[in-house]
């Protein structure tokens, strides 16, 4: 017998908490599905076990730079242990935050794999459950190379099973998962090689950003080999293990190699290509602007459907999701425009709207660029000199703002503010006519000229 629901949510992470809550406070009858431990990606091997990592490596940085300050400080080892098991034990109190909301607002959770058997249907073990709306929530997970000896090496997930800091790491990749693990690795006291397949990281980005990044990391002590494509990874004898590239050249001895190659949906065992699904080549679920699938009643959302893989936007779009289906909201949905984003390196990146790039391939001679580049004041007594770098990206005779791009210390928390401002469609003289605050790396974006 087939139990009754109004939404299903197959997944609990972020994106699948967010829509299953929002729609039971409509009133609605929720069941969530999740077979593994509740957060998702994000709370336990993405971004919040990441910044405790990036805080780490924060302190250490800190620690080093204490000295340029007239600190007499002799700092010990880190216990990486001690830090590991503090961070999961952080972790698990989310864990058990998240079941005890769901419970809060009347959401069944259902523990174990689900699996959709028709339209409306999904099934769990043996039990069986039916509703008029299903949302699809299962998030990522990380791509493997398919080269010998890949199973040597770990996966970004990999990273926060570590026990013990390798001395001497690899990391395969170029986009943001990669320069974050590598500014963690390096600042914690691992020698970090970064091996990539073109000439710059965070390709995607603009590219003041990826430059800007590559030199403030190789003054750091990160060696990076570029035109690089693995052919295969290997031990000779011990633990030490050496990588192949397809060139010819070998790179080692690592005491680890981490791939960060990308991710693709985790789509594998939902059943969907019996219900025709539509998925895209990288295991992804296509999508409408409203979340809805090829098959009607079937949404999905989050890192699932590959549009803008980050935690906010998988909740911003879950609960919209709910608000249109059961809120009465009609023609509620994401917008994916100018979605800022902080990439977690050292120093942090802050990115909003186009890239200049983009905006002159999109508005050729209306394009307007203003730059700065400085040393921020907390640098002006320490031996470590970390350039930072900000730009404006303006189009047309009124100079609207369509992109905001920054590198340096205090970015993930600046962004924010500047993000409203540009969604808000702000021009730059709005910015000239912002009083500065001083003395603040900040005050470079309302005094550019």
């Amino acid at each position: 017998m087939s139990q009754a629901y109004d939404l299903i949510v197959i997944g609990g992470g972020s994106g699948g908490l967010a829509c299953a809550q929002r729609a039971a406070e409509y009133g609605a009858r929720v069941m969530l599905a999740e077979s593994g431990k509740l957060g998702g990606t994000c709370v336990n091997v993405g971004c919040v076990p990441k910044k405790v990592m990036w805080n780490a490596a924060q302190l250490a940085h800190a620690a080093h730079d204490a000295t340029d300050y007239g600190f007499d400080l002799n700092l010990g080892r880190l216990d990486w242990a001690q830090l590991v098991a503090r961070r999961e034990a952080y972790i698990s109190r989310l864990n058990g935050i998240y079941e005890q909301n769901l419970g809060k607002r009347k959401v069944e959770l259902v523990r174990g794999s689900a699996r959709l058997t028709g339209k409306g249907q999904v099934q769990i073990g043996a039990s069986r459950f039916n509703a008029a709306q299903i949302v699809i929530a299962t998030g990522g997970q990380p791509l493997w190379p398919t080269i010998p000896g890949a199973e040597l090496g770990l996966s970004s997930d990999g990273f926060f099973a570590l026990q013990s800091r390798p001395n001497g790491v690899a990391i395969v990749g170029s986009g943001y998962i990669a320069v974050e693990l590598a500014g963690i690795f390096s600042a914690l006291g691992s020698h970090v090689t970064l091996v990539i397949r073109r000439e710059r990281v965070l390709r995607h980005f603009d590219a003041m950003l990826g430059e800007g990044l590559m030199k403030i990391m190789r003054d750091e002590g990160v060696e990076f080999i570029t035109g690089a494509v693995p052919a295969a990874l290997h031990r000779n004898g011990g633990q030490a293990m050496r990588l192949q590239l397809a060139d010819g050249r070998e790179l080692g001895p690592f005491d680890a190699c981490l791939w960060a190659i990308g991710r693709n949906g985790n789509t594998a065992e939902l059943g969907l290509e019996a219900l025709g699904v539509k998925l895209d080549g990288a295991g992804h679920i296509i999508v409408d602007a409203f979340q809805q699938t090829s098959v009607a009643g079937l949404h999905a959302i989050g890192d699932v459907t590959g549009r803008a893989p980050l935690t906010p936007v998988a909740i911003a779009a879950g609960r919209r999701l709910s608000d249109r289906l059961f809120g009465g909201l009609e023609g509620r949905k994401l917008d994916y425009e100018n979605i800022p984003t902080v990439i977690f390196s050292h120093p942090p990146i802050g990115t909003v709207g186009l890239t200049e790039a983009q905006a002159r391939l999109q508005h050729g001679n209306a394009v307007k660029v203003y730059h700065s580049g400085f040393t921020p004041m907390y640098h002006a007594l320490t031996t470590r000199r970390p350039r930072a770098q900000m730009k404006l990206v303006t189009v047309g005779p009124e100079e609207r703002i369509v992109g905001l791009h920054v590198i340096g210390s205090g970015a993930d928390e600046m962004l924010q503010g500047f993000a409203v401002a540009l969604k808000m469609g702000a021009r730059k003289q709005d910015f000239d006519d912002t009083v500065a605050i001083h003395p603040t790396s900040a005050e470079e974006f309302v005094t550019m000229r």
